[in-house]
């Protein structure tokens, strides 16, 4: 089977099917091609970025501006962009390696880059005519002009389409006259061209446009933001006074601005959790060598338990996000490749393929961006008082981290999101969610089985735990839709514990499969440590499901309902054999204290 007949299911499916470990990419999977730019950027960063970190926390915009354009040298800024339109052309897992690796030293280069090479290009590449993506995709491919993303208005934050800049239609039908405020955009200080969204009249959606960044064209910028993090990202508000737009420049059609903005959103929130990684890893690293250098008691403080726990949930939390990134990078890299064997154009096949993962992507977005923030905050806590300092990495990696869960829609909305979307996509019969979900509930009336299974191949009981899990998420969210029906999505806060159960089964899994197939390579002992992190994540994500299983389930079940339903959260969450937690956060962070770095 070809890794692109393999990939034949829909995004959401992992839910009600088995994924088998062979049908995953795995960082472990990439090309020659694929290692060379991975090794590339991290140099580059290595030399450009890691030393200059003091620079960018003191609002050196110049840098950030400087460092772009060394990228662009290097044809970063291309890597995703067709070949015809002066880009690297590069497959979606590429563009993810490249997207993870540069931003893992600062967050001011995370967001610049993020924002030019996703939502400040990747609009016009994706919905432009021929002749915009000539006249300007070469432009912002090889970083000779810069992008900006003109959306979020004052009033106007997680409903993007209640924004009130308008777009006027001159009466010579020419060109069309936008005016309105545009607030927190990444790149402003020094872009050469904006993506605009209006609203044309009395339209029920916003129409998007290409808005080249000209002074005398009615355009002001207000003063850098003073921020939490990201410090020397250009943040400004932008101001439109009846700035003329050719009305060659709208982007797609009127009133497709709407749609334009969620799909954005949908690539950038599997970016997002890209940029979240190195980041993790480097937070790691530095903080095994202080722990491996900080001596009290006359004992190095890695050999400490208390710290011993740390490094072993942070590496852990890495190497599952790592895991799961790059299995949902290729299943998007496969779908493209399906539509364009299918006669799609590279337009639709990038649309459609990032589209049909869309719920992998709001999971991922959510997952990672928490755990680089509390791998930010366990990397503070080794650092002790020294952590705290500006003169330590860690304190501006925290700061920088912080931003993660409020792009690209907050982190509750994309809870809500992964749900919501699974529940759509079963309602257009995309993902099978009801026969599976009733076969749940006659097993709650069953007598359970009390064979004694076979566990001795590796990940046996793994395996059949998390088919389980799924069991407890459709046994939840399908007593939850027959309850509420369309009202569903009034019950956030039953959602949000919903979806945790979700986000915890594609990691868990994940990780599952990434060492499987590892395993199966490279031999059991190659990857000891990784079996440990993959068991130790496993058993945190039962108990988090456990938990968040029995807050939804009292939320809305009573009676005989809910005592049977927390049976079966019971029955589902149940290990044959515990594992030794202790036992494995020992073993992993052994490995990494030995090795003096992340070293996964």
């Amino acid at each position: 089977m070809n890794t692109i007949e393999r990939n034949l299911t829909r995004g959401g499916t992992f839910l009600v099917h088995e994924t088998k470990a062979e049908d995953v990419f795995t960082p472990e999977d990439f090309s020659e091609e694929q290692k060379m730019m991975r090794d590339s950027v991290k140099e580059f960063v290595d030399r450009e970025i890691w030393p200059n970190k003091e620079k960018f926390e003191k609002k050196d915009y110049a840098l950030t501006k400087e460092i772009m354009t060394k990228a662009a040298e290097l044809g970063l800024l291309g890597v995703a962009v067709p070949e015809e339109y002066d880009g690297l052309g590069m497959g979606f897992v590429t563009t993810m390696l490249a997207c993870d690796y540069i931003s893992g030293a600062t967050g001011s280069v995370a967001t610049a880059f993020g924002a030019h090479t996703g939502i400040g290009t990747m609009p016009i590449t994706l919905y432009g005519t021929e002749e915009q993506k000539k006249k300007y995709v070469p432009k912002l491919a090889t970083g000779e002009w810069f992008g900006a993303y003109c959306l979020t208005e004052p009033g106007a934050g997680s409903d993007a389409n209640s924004g009130k800049t308008k777009a006027v239609l001159s009466e010579d039908g020419k060109y069309y006259s936008i005016s309105g405020q545009k607030m927190w955009i990444s790149n402003a200080g020094f872009a050469n061209l904006f993506i605009v969204f209006a609203r044309i009249e009395d339209d029920k959606n916003i129409t998007g446009f290409i808005v080249e960044n000209n002074p005398e064209n009615g355009i002001t910028l207000g003063e850098e933001e003073h921020k939490l993090g990201i410090h020397s990202s250009s943040t400004r508000q932008v101001f439109f006074n009846e700035t003329k737009v050719p009305i060659e420049n709208m982007l797609s059609e009127r009133g497709n601005g709407f749609k334009i903005a969620m799909n954005a959103l949908n690539v950038g929130r599997i970016k997002l959790a890209a940029a979240c990684l190195d980041a993790q890893r480097r937070v790691i690293t530095e903080a095994t060598k202080y722990a491996n250098e900080r001596i009290q008691f006359k004992t190095p403080i890695a050999k400490f338990g208390a710290i011993k726990y740390k490094l072993a949930e942070m590496a852990t939390n890495a190497y599952v996000d790592e895991s799961a990134c790059y299995r949902a990078a290729k299943d998007i890299e496969d779908r493209i490749a399906i539509r364009v064997a299918d006669g799609n154009s590279h337009q639709e096949a990038e649309l459609k393929g990032v589209e049909e993962y869309a719920i992998e992507c709001s999971i991922l977005k959510v997952a990672v961006s928490e755990d680089c923030q509390n791998c930010t905050d366990e990397g503070i806590q080794i650092f002790g008082g020294m952590g705290f300092s500006a003169d330590t990495p860690m304190e501006s990696a925290w700061r920088d981290a912080r931003i993660s869960r409020i792009y690209e829609g907050t982190n509750e909305i994309n809870r809500m999101l992964t749900v919501g979307m699974l529940i759509k996509k079963a309602m257009k019969g995309q993902v099978d969610l009801l026969a599976p979900a009733m076969k749940v509930a006659d097993e709650l009336m069953s007598i359970p089985s009390f064979d004694t299974p076979d566990y001795s191949e590796l990940f046996a009981e793994e395996k059949e735990i998390i088919a389980k899990l799924k069991k407890a998420f459709l046994m939840v969210a399908g007593s939850a839709v027959q309850k509420y029906g369309p009202d569903l999505d009034k019950h956030q806060q039953l959602l949000l514990a919903a979806s945790d159960i979700l986000i915890e089964i594609y990691m868990a899994e994940s990780a599952l499969l990434r060492t499987e197939k590892n395993a199966k390579r490279f031999g059991e002992d190659a990857q000891e440590v990784q079996i440990a992190m993959t068991k130790l994540y496993l058993f945190n994500a039962v108990e988090k499901i456990n938990s968040k299983g029995k807050e939804a389930i009292v939320s809305f079940a009573e009676g005989d309902e809910q005592r049977m339903m927390l049976m079966g959260l019971k029955r589902f969450t149940k290990y044959a054999n515990m594992p030794n937690v202790i036992a494995l956060r020992n073993k992993i962070a052994d490995k990494v204290t030995a090795e003096n770095k992340y070293c996964f």
